[in-house]
């Protein structure tokens, strides 16, 4: 039988109370552009990261330190999880419904990695960065490797990693500000921010993410000399890459990775967009037309008409003549 520790409990009590408050939402959250979850559906696919602007206040705390606007992301595997054990389908299944076919998985800190819909973020601000050009194969392993952590839980070693969330992170310096997004001591601690464990599922396959990238000279090419002479790119400089350690990667990494293309799914994806036929629901003045009409009632145009005017006649005199010319025509 367990000998009872009532340390071990409180700090078990005092962990929990930290990421329940750490998780509470903000009431100050704006939905900038509305999802359409068809739409989300048939444009994602697998092996997609999904980064998120959450809601919570660890949320707020991640986006300071990182100086981004997504603190959170999550993978897509689709109906991945839905082949091979019958067992976990059905409980997808039954848990999700025809959802279970569109499926993120994501780690949490406080749920640990699960598997949960892709409308769970359909009214959160996302944005969808697509690997280019990963072959099947190697997706497929990305999504074995972060399918295989379905289930662990975050170890949380210290009330520190939590309570650290509770100072101003203003007073981080900018240079330890990846450090701080970091928990517990060893090393072999997992990190809070949730990307940490995508960005091994493409250090497996060898697929950058935002590495160092140092330009060397290439030098002469080995070989006779007609070899060297013959060489197009000689002299071209060479790229070496250097990986970053993966438990300071970020979700703003993915975003300012050049090997993840950003998905537009929302009005910019339409080819039907035209930005002429925007309904507004505050139709714009014409400044120009309200000067107009303050002059003709006797009334002095305002100082703002005036000064939204003047542009446009700087631009009338920085006119071509043979436009000019035609148009008098």
């Amino acid at each position: 039988m367990a000998r009872w520790n009532p340390i071990r409990r409180l700090r078990r009590w005092v962990i929990a109370e930290c990421t329940r408050l750490l998780t509470q939402p903000l009431a100050t959250y704006v939905l900038r552009v509305p999802n359409h979850i068809d739409t989300m559906k048939r444009t994602l696919r697998p092996g997609d990261v999904l980064l998120v602007e959450g809601d919570q206040r660890i949320s707020q705390v991640i986006r300071y330190l990182t100086q981004s606007s997504w603190s959170h992301c999550a993978i897509y595997v689709g109906d991945e999880l839905l082949r091979g054990d019958e067992t976990r389908a059905a409980e997808l299944r039954e848990r999700f419904g025809d959802d279970a076919q569109y499926l993120l998985v994501e780690a949490d800190s406080s749920a640990g990695v699960t598997a949960n819909p892709l409308g769970k973020y359909e009214p959160y601000n996302v944005r969808v960065c697509r690997p280019q050009g990963l072959s099947r194969e190697d997706a497929g392993e990305v999504l074995r490797h972060v399918i295989a952590h379905l289930g662990r839980r975050y170890n949380v070693r210290h009330i520190f990693d939590l309570a650290r969330f509770f100072f101003p992170v203003s007073l981080v310096p900018r240079r330890w500000r990846r450090a701080a997004l970091t928990f517990g001591t060893s090393p072999t601690n997992r990190a809070v921010i949730c990307s940490t464990m995508i960005a091994e599922a493409f250090t497996r396959v060898g697929y950058p993410i935002l590495p160092e990238v140092v330009l060397v000279d290439s030098g002469p090419p080995p070989g006779p000399w007609w070899r060297r002479a013959l060489a197009y790119d000689q002299g071209r400089p060479r790229a070496r890459f250097r990986r970053p350690n993966n438990s300071v990667i970020t979700p703003r990494d993915f975003d300012l990775s050049p090997y993840f293309e950003v998905v537009k799914f929302n009005h910019l994806a339409d080819p039907r967009f035209d930005y002429r036929h925007i309904e507004w629901e505050d139709a714009p003045l014409d400044l120009a037309q309200a000067a107009g009409a303050a002059v003709a009632d006797g009334a002095s145009p305002a100082p703002v008409a005036a000064a939204a005017v003047e542009p446009r006649r700087r631009l009338q005199r920085l006119r071509p003549t043979f436009l000019s010319r035609s148009s008098s025509s």
